[in-house]
């Protein structure tokens, strides 16, 4: 038996380890129930195992009180379930919640606090609800007076006899889930308690004004109890002098407050949402871990239109930060958030590179109504700021909103009283503002392995089975969105209109296309159809496409326009099919001729780049060039893997640096190299697809330029099977760093190695010892990155959403550990497809 051929003996009886242990504890978590009962138990009389996840901390520092929430879709339940999260020392609080605020419980929520070792957590279904003791770290809170009687206002002298408002008088407050005002409301009406709804945590509580000033105040805490149902109970005075609990620690006066929200104005002035027709508070959550309220504005009045606004905001127990998400149902140009301005406070702001990252804006200073100090921030995402300013009483963030039928913005915004905190001086401020943007950046790194997933990961895997695993993930994107990203439908993931490029035009209905040839399916051959040859017209014109951009990402999808062409003989395909080819011709180059990845990433060569266009040059010259010209076009396609080898790969290991910048000016190029720092996983996998694919076209009298091609085959496979995890066979999202802090498999690059593997073996490119690489490959995709939910729908999990250089990217390894991890992304879909056709090819042929 060979090394290669023992691996993978190991690696598949680790995985149907995992499955078994999975279902074995499903058994044994019955057994137990037949033991006493301790008091820390649940009182349900059975229980089955539903998951077992696992949490790491990715961060340097602690992370304590750290939400987890797993939807009861990725943990393969089909409704709402009385379930337990345990760790092996105790019963963890839970909370069934409504994620999204639309009236559905969505999942199971549950915080941990995270240090420098994993936590296993088991999460079981109770026949019953469980009885545990918790406590309340978070509350909604919502109260108006009811028993007394409306008259004219009475304080002068904005609200003097006339003006049609009104306060209350007499009565008692009594809680309500919804609220909405009468016309008459307004400020100071003592009608609502403390004005408006409130959201607190065991940190500290916040309170939004529902009247036209639509400011956000806070209540600083001084105990971790619950207090707002006690606040304002006497009047709006009191709480403004420090009590037991704490006190209203804010002056708000014209100003957004503490992280309110507006519009930058066609006359580029902030507007409040002030002329509303018509508010709406609601408590949609009240739990103990986590609270949610939402504000409904109908007919606000803005310098652009009449519209409607919704702003649902939640907080976790031991957390400052407060989420705010707002949907409205017109378009608009910007959405601002801000904090008040107060005279001799500090401005601090994050540093708005890179955007998928959190950044920040935030004051400091004693602006506190007790005069201590206070700091003040709103978070959001990078790539989300249109701008950020000042105005007379606001530090702003000005955002852009995007959305397909409504518009969406969301960003976060805290406030930290040194009296609660212990925050002393803006060094410790910065330093915390630094480690909540981390959080909201870098989740923790979870592995979610669920027991209806295990009954099909573990059965015996051949050929039928991995056609079935590629027809499983299909049809389930068919199901969610696959057909979405024609020329007018919507990319979900990016929010955007789709636009002509590699991943959701090209790679994706790609291997639909190869589902439809395995299969004999008309289904999955109509998809390039549907999204790629939607963006064509009948004069062959490529809509969402630019050539001057001369961005090489853009290319992939033409080799859907070649089989389109092929298949039905429309002249259109063949003409867009020739534009992409225009572009490389025309694509500017390194001094030796290799492709620049775009015209704006000038002398830069990415690994990514040989994918996107290496494979489509050589199947458009092996079809529509011949003689001089066709050598010339192989010979470019040869040349271009040459040079990347050449500049890209680390002799000492063998693997491929992300990109090189030939004129050594990029901030993450090598100053004597000009190579970026790290091996990217999903790098190095565009590569290996690339190079196999490219053999397709090129012919066998080719001898010179196959075997140039058939040696970084066999170079890549001994080099990439070095970095491969011995455990689970995948690899990782920076390949050579398994025990560094925050790195993780990741699943794209595993698709992509498994289809390199299998489709190289099946050609004879590679010695058969491979296969056993190649199966490992294919089995820890499998168990480690895939989910099975109770509709039958299928995800595939762990996926790096997207990487690149510069504009914020200094590619350095906590770049790579920054960017958001998603799930069922073409760029993942795609190879995951492929994949699952090639290995069951392998299997069939062993048969």
């Amino acid at each position: 038996m060979t090394l290669k051929t023992s691996l993978l003996s190991k690696r598949i009886m680790m995985g149907t380890a995992l499955g078994s242990s999975l279902l074995l504890a499903a058994c044994q978590e019955q057994a137990d129930l037949k033991k006493p009962l301790q008091a820390s138990e649940t009182n349900s009389l059975s229980s089955a195992l539903i998951a077992k996840v696992d949490i790491v901390n990715p961060s340097s520092f602690k992370r304590p009180d750290e939400p987890i929430y797993l939807s009861y879709y990725d943990l393969g339940l089909s409704q709402t379930a009385a379930l337990t999260v345990k760790t092996a020392q105790q019963v963890l609080p839970s909370q069934a919640v409504d994620i999204d605020s639309d009236g559905e419980l969505d999942g199971v929520y549950f915080i941990v606090d995270l240090n420098d070792k994993p936590i296993e957590v088991t999460i079981t279904q109770q026949s019953s609800p469980s009885i545990t003791a918790q406590t309340k770290r978070v509350q909604a809170d919502l109260a108006h007076k009811q028993g007394g009687q409306w008259q004219p206002h009475s304080r002068p002298p904005k609200h003097q006899v006339g003006t049609g408002k009104k306060e209350y008088v007499g009565g008692e407050f009594k809680n309500v889930d919804e609220l909405t005002p009468p016309d008459y409301y307004t400020d100071h009406s003592n009608w609502i308690r403390y004005e408006g709804p409130g959201i607190e945590s065991d940190k500290v509580g916040y309170r939004f004004y529902l009247d036209w000033r639509n400011g956000f105040d806070i209540f600083g805490k001084l105990t971790t109890q619950p207090v707002l149902h006690t606040v304002g109970l006497d009047g709006y005075s009191s709480y403004h002098d420090k009590q037991d609990w704490g006190m209203d620690i804010l002056k708000v006066g014209k100003s957004l407050g503490a992280g309110g929200f507006g519009l930058m104005g066609s006359n580029d002035e902030l507007e409040h949402v002030s002329d509303v027709s018509k508010r709406t508070a609601r408590i949609i959550e009240n739990g103990y871990l986590r609270a949610s309220i939402q504000i409904e504005y109908q007919g606000w009045q803005n310098s652009y239109q009449q519209q409607d606004l919704i702003a649902n905001i939640s907080m976790h127990g031991g957390s400052r930060l407060a989420h705010v998400e707002l949907n409205t149902d017109k378009d608009l140009p910007n959405l601002v958030a801000g904090v008040v301005k107060h005279p001799d406070t500090e401005f601090i702001q994050g540093d708005l590179d890179a955007m998928s990252n959190y950044g920040y804006i935030a004051s400091w200073g004693n602006q506190s109504l007790d005069k201590s100090a206070l700091g003040m921030a709103v978070f959001f995402k990078k790539g989300d700021v249109i701008d950020v300013r000042q105005d007379k009483n606001n530090y702003l963030a000005v955002l852009k909103p995007k959305g397909q039928n409504t518009l969406h913005a969301d960003y976060y915004f805290a406030s930290v009283w040194q009296p609660e905190s212990g925050i002393n001086d803006k060094e410790s401020f910065i330093e915390y503002l630094d480690q909540q943007a981390e959080r909201l950046t870098i989740k923790p790194r979870i592995t979610l392995h669920t027991t209806v997933t295990a009954k099909k990961t573990t059965q015996p895997l051949n050929d039928k089975i991995a056609l079935e695993w590629a027809r499983a993930l299909a049809d389930s994107e068919l199901k969610r969105k696959a057909l979405g990203y024609h020329a007018n439908g919507w990319d979900v993931n990016r929010k955007r209109s789709p636009k002509f490029e590699y991943d959701i035009i090209g790679l994706q209905p790609y291997a639909y296309y190869q589902l439809g040839l395995a299969t004999d399916e008309q289904a999955y051959k109509d998809v390039i159809a549907h999204v790629t040859g939607s963006f064509i017209d009948q004069q062959g014109k490529i809509s969402a496409y630019k050539q001057s951009n001369f961005n090489i990402d853009n290319i992939p999808p033409g080799r859907n326009l070649i089989q389109l062409y092929q298949d039905t003989q429309q002249q259109q395909y063949l003409s867009a099919a020739k534009a992409l080819r225009a572009q490389l011709q025309l694509q500017p180059r390194t001094s030796q001729g290799a492709f620049w990845h775009k015209n704006k990433y000038q002398h830069q060569v990415w690994l990514d780049g040989v994918y996107m266009g290496m494979p489509f040059l050589a199947q458009y010259g092996s079809l529509f060039e011949t003689g001089h010209q066709q050598q010339e076009t192989f010979s470019e396609v040869v040349n271009e893997f040459k040079l990347t080898r050449e500049a890209l790969r680390d002799p000492k290991t063998g693997l491929y640096y992300h990109g090189w910048d030939e004129s050594k000016q990029q901030a993450w190029a090598n100053k004597q190299t000009g190579v970026s720092a790290e091996f990217w996983g999903r790098g190095m996998g565009w590569l290996a697809m690339a190079v196999v694919d490219v053999l397709d076209y090129i012919p066998a009298k080719n001898t010179e330029q196959r075997d140039t091609l058939l040696a970084m085959v066999k170079e890549l496979a001994t080099d990439i099977a070095k970095v491969q995890d011995t455990d689970t066979g995948t690899w990782w999202q920076v390949l050579d760093k398994p025990t560094a802090l925050g790195n993780y498999q990741e699943s794209t690059a595993t698709a992509m190695f498994a289809y390199f593997y299998a489709k190289a073996l099946n050609n004879g490119y590679i010695d058969a010892d491979y296969q056993g690489t190649a199966l490992a490959a294919y089995q820890g995709l499998l168990n480690q990155f895939t989910l099975v939910h109770s509709d039958g729908t299928v995800s595939m999990t762990n996926q790096c959403y997207v990487a690149g250089l510069g504009f914020g990217r200094d590619g350095s390894y906590h770049y790579y550990m920054s960017e958001p991890v998603s799930n069922n992304d073409p760029k993942g879909n795609g190879p995951f497809i492929l994949a699952s056709l090639e290995v069951a090819k392998l299997l069939a042929g062993n048969n």
